[in-house]
């Protein structure tokens, strides 16, 4: 089967292109110099000059505080562009695969969101998410997948980044490293992600939202400890609280995913102890 991988060299993007490469499929991979999602005449045009059978887009503007100066470019990569994507799926019967994120939610729960919960987008970067999972779903056959706080890397991928990478270099320098205390996140180890989404594809799973996050949930400050126990070492951090911080855009402090419907279809997801210490035996910075 043919696979079009957009956003290829991105964190997220190289790991589903190492997960369908590794399993046999025939993957057309796509970044942005090579196929600007904005411009849809592009894009349907190398659709039709490669038809998939399967489209995932990894594309995403996820500058959160700079989307609230800049709506127009956040709006037009994070969703109108998934628009002409489901469009384009709809005419080659592809599959469409779609990622979005836990800031659709306003972060006041105290139990882990499920995909019934009603979304609440508190910034301009958390409506374009929304926008984009609905545009998705118009698609025949749609998977869109939530997840967050990304972190890990494919063998031949980018450099790792995101917030668990931040606190394994203030680590590794002997640094302090300010950390949230009070955010709670479900974070999400990019291989584990992309072998979810083959699993739900070769599964022929339902189409529809699904949270596809690593198990279980913690503090930004639980996170950073247990990474540094892992690597064997005395973490220096600040705990600091997220009204605290002076940023442009809202975050939601309680932004916890539940996985339920994802293990529901024969697809557990790793915990995120057991990620996490799998990603930093990758990296030989961790105890085998």
């Amino acid at each position: 089967m043919r696979v079009t991988v957009l956003g290829a060299r991105g964190q997220l993007g190289a790991a589903v292109v190492d997960e369908f490469r590794r399993a046999g499929y025939e993957v057309a991979a796509y970044d942005r110099s090579a196929l600007d999602i904005t411009r849809a005449d592009r894009v349907v045009s190398e659709l039709a000059r490669v038809p998939p059978d399967i489209v995932i887009n990894c594309v995403a503007y996820n500058a959160v505080d700079a989307a609230e100066d800049h709506p127009v470019l956040a709006l037009d990569v994070n969703a109108l562009s998934v628009r002409t994507l489901a469009r384009a799926a709809a005419a080659h019967r592809a599959v469409l695969v779609h990622y979005s994120s836990d800031f659709v939610f306003d972060g006041t729960g105290t139990e882990p969101y499920t995909e019934d919960d009603r979304p609440n987008p508190q910034s301009v970067y958390a409506a374009s998410k929304l926008l984009g999972e609905w545009f998705a779903l118009d698609a025949p056959r749609a998977y869109v997948l939530r997840v967050e706080s990304l972190f890990g890397r494919a063998p031949d991928g980018p450099p790792a980044k995101g917030s668990v990478e931040g606190i394994v270099d203030a680590i590794r320098a002997g640094r302090t490293q300010k950390v949230f205390e009070d955010r709670v996140v479900s974070p999400t180890f990019v291989p584990d992600a992309a072998r979810a989404t083959r699993g739900l594809i070769e599964r022929e799973a339902p189409a529809g939202l699904y949270h596809c996050v690593n198990s279980g949930h913690a503090t930004w400050l639980e996170v950073a400890r247990e990474t540094a126990r892992l690597m064997g070492a005395d973490g220096r951090f600040e705990p600091v609280r997220l009204s605290e911080m002076k940023l442009r855009a809202q975050r939601p402090v309680y932004c916890a995913l539940s996985n339920r419907k994802l293990a529901a279809f024969g697809l557990p997801m790793p915990s995120w102890q057991e990620a996490l210490a799998c990603y930093l035996r990758s990296v030989e910075i961790a105890a085998p």
